[in-house]
């Protein structure tokens, strides 16, 4: 089981279903013939890193992570709302045109659009407070 956490001083939100981990979240290890506007946009999402891995410092255009600052904290991609909503908005899409190419089912993709909505929801807080977000993954 993997658990998606993204969260900010205004709202946060656990992602417990594998199929949005698998599908999004590691959705740039497809190996999918991508458009290079696409690939920039999820390349943030390949870079959450796992909460319990020493992450090396990585960043993009408006995101970067994180690493631990001690034993009781973990690694966090910190990301702008506006930067993680169009990584998650080139997802839904890539993987609505990609579906039976990569063997997604309709009971996948469907639960994901619902994650993905949830999430949204949680940057649409963010953004109109202020707030980048945090995201990491335990599994």
């Amino acid at each position: 089981m993997v658990h998606v956490s993204v969260g900010s001083p205004a709202g946060s939100y656990n992602v417990g279903n594998p199929a949005f981990y698998r599908w999004v979240v590691r959705l740039s290890d497809m190996g999918l013939p991508l458009r290079p506007a696409d690939r920039e946009a999820i390349d943030v999402l390949g870079a959450i890193p796992n909460a319990f891995v020493d992450e090396e410092e990585l960043s993009g255009s408006g995101w970067r992570v994180v690493p631990a600052s001690s034993y009781e904290d973990w690694p966090v991609l910190e990301a702008t709302p506006q930067r993680l909503r169009r990584a998650l908005e080139a997802a839904r899409r890539i993987l609505w045109e990609n579906a039976a190419p990569v063997g997604i089912s309709a009971r996948e993709i469907v639960s994901i659009d619902e994650e993905i909505e949830n999430v949204l929801s949680i940057l649409h807080r963010a953004e109109a407070a202020g707030f980048s977000v945090s995201v990491s993954y335990v599994s």
